[in-house]
C-alpha cells in the first residue's frame, strides 16, 4: 500500500523528498522508505520483486543502494543497462561495491585483460559475472577454458565470458565428455571444437547436443569428422533448419556438406536446391 501511495505523488513533493534525503535533512523512515522506492523506480528496478528477492533492502540506506549504481555506471554501462541489471539480480542492491563488485571488475580487467571498452559489454551480456565468486567461480573456470585451448588467438574475450559463470565440474566437464564418448572424440579433439565454437559449451546436452548428434548418426550418417571441421552444425535448429534442409536433399539424392547446408539463407538454399536439381536433369539428359 506504501508503494500505492507513492506512485501518486506529485513531483514537486518527490523533488523535495528527494533533496531531503539525499542531503541527510531527515530522519523520517516513512520518508526514507519512500524516497526508496522513488529511486528503484527511476532506475526501472521494480520495488516489489527487490524486496521480495532482497529483504535486506528494506532496511538499506539509499546511499548504499547509490553506491552500487555510481560504480557500475563508472564502468560504462549506461543508466537504463545499470537499472536493467539490477532488476536482474536483486540482492546487488545491498551489496558492498568495494568487497562483492570492484574484485569481479579488477578481474575482467587485470586476469581476463578486457579492455575498458569491453568490460561493460561483457556485463551488458552476463549479468551473473557480478554476483559470481572470483575465486570460487570465475577463476576456476578461466583455468579449465585455458587447460581447454582458450589462450592467446583464442582467449576469453567479453563475447564469452558466459562461459565463465559456468560450474566446471556441473556444467563444462560434462558437456565435453558427452561430445567425447557421443561422437568418439578425444579430448584434444573436442577441445579444439569448443575453442573454436565456444557457444557449444552452452548448450543443454540433453536439449540440444544429445538429439543433434543422434540425427546426424543415424539420419544424415555423415563423417563425424566433419563435425571437427564445422562444430557450428549443433548452433542451428534442428527442427527449423537441420532436418528440414536435410530432408530436401535426401529426396532428390543430392550431397552437401553441413557448412553449406546450414550457413547459407533459405533463399540462396533454395535457389542452391533448384540449380542442382537441373544440373541432375541435364546430366541424365
Amino acid at each position: 500500500m506504501m508503494f500505492a501511495r507513492c506512485c501518486l505523488l506529485p513531483p514537486p513533493f518527490i523533488s523535495a523528498v528527494r533533496a531531503k534525503c539525499f542531503a541527510g535533512e531527515t530522519s523520517d523512515t516513512g520518508l526514507l522508505f519512500r524516497e526508496k522506492l522513488i529511486y528503484l523506480q527511476d532506475l526501472n528496478v521494480d520495488p516489489h520483486k527487490a524486496l521480495r528477492v532482497n529483504p535486506s533492502l528494506r532496511a538499506a540506506p539509499i546511499s548504499s543502494v547509490v553506491s552500487v549504481e555510481t560504480l557500475l555506471s563508472s564502468t560504462g554501462l549506461s543508466r537504463p543497462a545499470v537499472g536493467r541489471i539490477l532488476d536482474m539480480f536483486p540482492d546487488l542492491l545491498t551489496s558492498d561495491p568495494e568487497s562483492d563488485i570492484s574484485p569481479v571488475l579488477r578481474f575482467l580487467s587485470d586476469e581476463i585483460h578486457l579492455s575498458d571498452q569491453d568490460i561493460p559489454k561483457s556485463i551488458s551480456r552476463c549479468p551473473r559475472l557480478l554476483i559470481s565468486s572470483v575465486d570460487f567461480q570465475l577463476r576456476p573456470a578461466l583455468a579449465f577454458l585455458r587447460s581447454l585451448g582458450f589462450v592467446g588467438r583464442d582467449t576469453v574475450t567479453c563475447r564469452n565470458t558466459v562461459l565463465l559463470v559456468s560450474s566446471v565440474e556441473r556444467t563444462l566437464i560434462p558437456k565435453i565428455e558427452f561430445l567425447e564418448e557421443g561422437l568418439g572424440f578425444t579430448r584434444d579433439e573436442v577441445a579444439k571444437m569448443v575453442v573454436r565454437s565456444p557457444a557449444l559449451l552452452t548448450y543443454s546436452v540433453e536439449n540440444n547436443l544429445a538429439p543433434k548428434v543422434e540425427f546426424f548418426m543415424e539420419e544424415i550418417r555423415g563423417d563425424v569428422g566433419e563435425l571437427k571441421r564445422f562444430p557450428q552444425y549443433f548452433s542451428f535448429s534442428l527442427e527449423r533448419k537441420i532436418k528440414p534442409r536435410h530432408r530436401l536433399l535426401k529426396e532428390h539424392g543430392i550431397l552437401m556438406p553441413l557448412s553449406e547446408m546450414l550457413k547459407v539463407s533459405d533463399g540462396q538454399f533454395n535457389l542452391w536446391l533448384v540449380e542442382l536439381r537441373l544440373r541432375s536433369v541435364e546430366r541424365r539428359m
